[in-house]
């Protein structure tokens, strides 16, 4: 495992450097039993590192903000995953790589490769931040009224490695949409931007319409609106206050109402706005000014250029491609080109040979898209033919980009540790389905088909105008795959979201019957110009319950539908593996640990003058010092401001802790009304320090009586 160092030589970043020697550490303090699997799981999650399903194994998870992508890069990651892992790129919904079958020691020595160009593992899982998402079109598109790029950018630089998002009770997820459109779905996000514009006494000023608390999983929620119009310089303000909200008051111990959602749900829209309005006096800036200028458009190729003369065999394939895949940019002459592959997932050797073929037709960046798709930019008209012969012979020209006939799905079952029945398996089925018998559905971009291997929506299933997601059924004491169907999901033509509805409950290998059933009903039965969503809503749950009732019968099931898709033995649902052998740990210990650790890094930032990172670390100290305290009174809670309130109820109220301000609560949530100033910091600082060594000695006295 230390082979990683040498590769360390070439980054010149401390930071990073840090952060990957740290890794190795915990791994060597794993390996060696020296912290517990839950501390571990936290370390290595928040690094992009996801355990599989397979024993020993790993998941890599590669942050790409927006999706973005150089040749270079997607050459490098090919490489890594050749020398690291199983020779394949997945394209995630959230527009990251993820590369399968890395030993868990050998994770460093990949993280060093990888930041060599440029590339993160930083916060691509766990409880952070994740990947920013943003419209795959951006910067390009006709309808945008300015380019959001810049401002994904600036938000997943400003958010990474902060102190505030680095141990939240859940995953917090952001996205930009371009125009109106909200190609980036921000209705099912924790904080969507949608970008503005409005004119203020006679200029035109930027800003974005904000929404807020949506997200998917078992139990869905659409974002509200927050801010009709926000303008550019408070996004990141409004940002970093809401997720100081998100971690103080957020669940941590019920995982499924962990969301910022239920949070929401819980205080209301406007209890969580006034919350987040309390930690202004708290932030580093209280505006932000994003520089424009700070992500530049990739040069296409120079004008003139001879491309070769080629034939093409089948013109009309040739024709529809251009109408399906080909879009016309708003930089006039240029065309963006999108690239439908099956399930998101592209070989090493394909992955090296588009990039061959995207720096001979186009500009040198592509952007993974949140239906598993990769856009080229920047295509001159007179490429276009040479082009689509070029990504023909890489099976990377099929027409139906983004269409009912591009299906998206997660991993499901082939790796994950989640996944309950396969959604890669029937995902390739549907397709062939819809190849043979409704060929035309490559001209559909209505219906979209999304599926997942386990509620939790990573295939956004819950957003599709025909979902699927992975369970099971038993019959005569034998389990068989299953699959819920959810119906009547996706963004309307006023760029509104719609959560699918569940209807039904089939086994997989009904699947396929059940896509010609909806599809031959909505053939017959929709009215002419009827999107597929309104057809859903018009018709209802209930039609579409005891239209695909006579597929749920158990009464005439034959051996394979025991069998699920891709597989040859019998199905079981399988639970999770753990990756270590259980050991006792003293939890109370590891957090005074945890606790000592968070206080070098509140004394790291204040020496590097980033006094409002400090003042957070420091806060965390207390927080997790007196959870420590209360765990060893067998008091557990949900969520940090129960810890804080606890504290005061159990040891202030008592008199064994008393602080100036009367409160555990008044004197540790005075950072979110006090300036983030260097005495305040530095005062801070002190005050956490004691409080650990008093919260150290009054464990020591209670191991001293229990024995």
């Amino acid at each position: 495992m230390q082979s990683f160092r040498s590769e360390l030589e070439d980054i010149n970043n401390p930071v990073i450097e840090k952060d990957i020697i740290d890794l190795a550490d915990k791994i060597s303090k794993f390996r060696n039993l020296q912290i517990d699997d839950d501390k571990f799981r936290s370390v290595r999650l928040a690094r992009g590192v996801y355990g599989q399903r397979q024993p020993g194994v790993q998941m890599i998870r590669i942050k790409l903000p927006y999706g973005k992508v150089t040749t270079r890069q997607l050459v490098h990651i090919a490489n890594l995953s050749d020398e690291f892992a199983s020779s394949t790129l997945h394209a995630t919904t959230r527009q990251d790589i993820q590369i399968h079958y890395v030993s868990l020691d050998r994770t460093p020595e990949l993280w060093a490769k990888l930041e060599k160009e440029k590339i993160t593992l930083r916060e691509a899982c766990g409880n952070t931040v994740r990947n920013v998402t943003g419209s795959a079109k951006a910067g390009i598109d006709p309808n945008e009224p300015f380019d959001i790029t810049p401002y994904a950018q600036a938000t997943f630089e400003y958010f990474l490695r902060n102190p505030i998002c680095q141990e939240m009770g859940r995953k917090f997820k952001i996205s930009f949409s371009s125009s109106d459109e909200d190609s980036a779905f921000s209705f099912i996000h924790d904080i969507g931007f949608i970008a503005k514009v409005k004119q203020v006494n006679g200029k035109e000023v930027r800003g974005f319409k904000v929404v807020v608390g949506g997200g998917l999983g078992a139990q869905p929620m659409l974002a509200q609106v927050a801010y009709e119009f926000m303008e550019e310089d408070q996004i990141i303000p409004f940002t970093e206050s809401l997720l100081r909200v998100f971690d103080r008051y957020g669940e941590r111990a019920r995982r499924q109402k962990a969301r910022m959602k239920f949070l929401m749900a819980e205080i209301g829209l406007q209890g969580l706005l006034d919350l987040a309005k309390a930690e202004y006096p708290a932030l580093k800036h209280k505006t932000f000014r994003i520089d424009t200028t700070s992500v530049q458009q990739p040069e296409p190729q120079p004008a003139g250029k001879v491309y070769p003369e080629v034939s093409i065999d089948n013109e009309a394939r040739y024709q529809l491609w251009l109408q399906t895949n080909v879009f016309p940019q708003k930089q006039k002459g240029f065309f963006a080109i999108g690239l439908k592959t099956q399930l998101g997932n592209l070989s090493s050797d394909k992955a090296r040979a588009l990039a061959e073929v995207v720096r001979e037709f186009a500009a040198d960046e592509l952007r993974i898209t949140v239906t598993q798709g990769y856009m080229l930019k920047f295509v001159r008209e007179e490429a276009l033919r040479g082009l689509y012969v070029a990504l023909d012979k890489l099976g990377l020209a099929n027409p139906g980009f983004e269409s009912t006939a591009d299906v998206a799905a997660c991993p499901g079952t082939d790796t994950c540790n989640l996944g309950i029945s396969s959604s890669y398996g029937i995902a390739v089925e549907l397709e062939r389905v819809m190849t043979e018998e409704f060929p035309d559905l490559v001209k559909n971009s209505d219906i979209s088909i999304k599926i997942s291997g386990c509620p939790n929506s990573c295939g956004q299933h819950g957003i599709a105008g025909i979902g699927f997601h992975g369970s099971s059924q038993k019959k005569d004491g034998l389990v068989l795959p299953a699959l819920q169907v959810l119906l009547g999901g996706g963004v309307d033509a006023d760029g509104n979201g719609r959560i699918a509805n569940k209807v039904i409950k089939i086994p997989s290998k009904r699947g396929p019957e059940a896509l010609r059933v909806l599809l031959a009903d909505y053939d017959e039965n929709g009215n002419e110009g009827e999107y597929y969503k309104d057809y859903f809503a018009r018709q209802g749950d209930r039609y579409f319950y005891t239209l695909l009732k006579p597929l749920t019968s158990l009464d005439d099931l034959s051996d394979s539908d025991f069998v699920d898709w891709g597989e040859e033995q019998n199905f079981k649902v399988e639970t999770a593996v753990g990756e270590c052998a259980g050991v006792i740990i003293d939890l109370v210990a590891t957090l005074f640990y945890d606790s000592e650790e968070k206080l070098d890094w509140a004394k790291e930032a204040f020496a590097e003058g980033r006094w409002a990172d400090s003042l957070y670390h420091s806060y965390n100290v207390f927080v997790t010092s007196a959870k420590a305290l209360l765990l060893s009174e067998d008091v557990k809670n949900n969520t940090q401001i129960a810890i804080i309130r606890d504290f005061d109820r159990i040891f202030v109220e008592k008199g064994e802790f008393s602080f100036p301000e009367g409160s555990f609560e008044a004197h540790i949530t005075k950072i979110s009304s006090n300036e983030p100033t260097e005495a305040f910091a530095s005062t801070f600082k002190e005050e956490a320090a004691a409080f650990i060594e008093k919260v150290k000695a009054t464990r020591t006295k209670q191991l001293i009586a229990s024995n």
